[in-house]
């Protein structure tokens, strides 16, 4: 699995974990809700600003975005 996939898995399961739709937290971290699902479906690849605000929005450690998902 690539480091953009893990980023993505473990974004869709940290914003799931939050009750959070795309969108919303999209508006919170002041991104672009289209720009989260590029991240989710690894198309694209963040910036550490884009990380930085992800994590702060979902109030976690930004290295729980790159650790393998269980059973991969």
């Amino acid at each position: 699995m690539r480091l953009r996939e893990i980023f993505g898995t473990n974004l869709r399961r940290l914003r799931h974990a939050s009750g959070l739709s795309q969108e919303e937290l999209a508006h919170r971290a002041g991104i672009n809700r289209n720009y989260v699902g590029l991240l989710e479906r690894a198309a694209n690849s963040p910036t550490l600003d884009t990380i930085e605000r992800l994590a702060e929005e979902l109030a976690v450690d930004p290295v729980q975005f790159f650790e393998k998902p269980s059973g991969r």
